[in-house]
């Protein structure tokens, strides 16, 4: 497949963990230029099973099929979203009052080595009725988090910082892997839209796929490009924190799931995104080695904690 036809350039992630050194700075090269273009990359050898993806898929399918009231269930009020069921129509995009078409599930960080920050974090809820399911996703979580911790140590290189620099900060992170349902469309939906467009909030985001078209980037030109999910590959993404550490060096892109055309309108997709996120202690602050005459500092001070709680009330998940 060209650039030209899935929308966003590609990168083998088997380049940087070859061992080869010319391979590894071309590596970080590509993706540099690459996310400070468009802000998206399409990435073969992430190394995550495909068959883990296959089960992940199936156990998802299986999840969103229960019956509503049993789905809702797993949807108490006090977690904000941050886990379990989010019903359909409750989140919106920043600056919009539609509900997106979708319904989703969160599953949150797994802390294993006793670290006190386990305190800051809900359990993640069993669902009784499918036996696999949590298992699944928290095999799939934990892989997706070490193929990020990978791409950030590329993107450490390209921004002249040691390798391991992210390493400490996202370890045992407020991460979360949100499998999504969109529906089959019923009716006329107005002014609603599958997903509006909106920006990620966390660091980096990793796209396993999704079931059917509909993902799109905005360019540089100000035009909607589409984006396909190819075969053997998964999109990542710059997300709102990374740029703000970054001074706006690398790009958080604007992007969107469009409805499908009117004859697809009973079909339903799929989409399963894990959002990176830092530990909320994290600080935010640009990087000094971002800061220029030409590109002065544009965001104020922050942790990851804070940035992350007003984001999510201006999306509805959180008062």
């Amino acid at each position: 497949m060209s650039e030209h036809t899935q929308g966003i350039p590609d990168v083998d992630l088997s380049d940087f963990t070859s061992g080869d050194e010319e391979k590894k700075r071309n590596f970080v090269k590509k993706l540099s230029e690459a996310y400070e273009n468009i802000g998206f990359v399409a990435v073969k050898n992430h190394g995550i099973d495909d068959e883990l993806i296959e089960d992940l898929y199936e156990q998802v399918k299986c999840f969103f099929e229960l019956p509503r009231d049993v789905k809702e269930k797993y949807e108490p009020k006090e977690l904000a979203g941050q886990r379990g069921y989010v019903s359909f129509g409750r989140e919106h995009a920043k600056n919009r009052s539609a509900g997106d078409l979708k319904e989703f599930w969160h599953f949150g960080q797994y802390v294993e080595d006793n670290d006190p920050i386990s305190d800051e974090y809900p359990e993640n809820l069993y669902v009784e009725e499918i036996p696999r399911f949590n298992m699944v996703g928290k095999k799939a979580y934990q892989s997706l988090e070490n193929t990020g911790k990978i791409m950030l140590r590329a993107i450490a290189l390209s921004l002249h910082l040691n390798e391991e620099w992210f390493d400490d900060k996202i370890h045992n992170g407020n991460s979360i892997l949100r499998p999504i349902h969109y529906p089959p469309i019923t009716e006329e939906p107005k002014d609603a839209v599958r997903a509006g467009e909106h920006e990620d909030i966390n660091l980096i985001t990793l796209l396993i796929g999704a079931s059917a078209d509909g993902l799109q980037v905005l360019n540089k030109k100000n035009e909607w490009v589409s984006v396909t999910a190819l075969p053997g590959r998964i999109v990542v993404n710059v997300g709102d924190m990374l740029q703000r550490v970054t001074n706006k060096k690398l790009k958080s892109t604007t992007h969107r799931v469009i409805n499908p055309p009117k004859e697809l309108w009973g079909t339903s997709r799929y989409s399963i995104p894990f959002f990176l996120h830092p530990r909320s202690d994290m600080k935010l602050n640009c990087l000094e080695s971002c800061i220029t005459a030409e590109n002065p500092k544009r965001f104020d001070d922050i942790t990851a904690g804070e940035y992350l709680n007003e984001r999510l009330a201006e999306i509805g998940l959180k008062k």
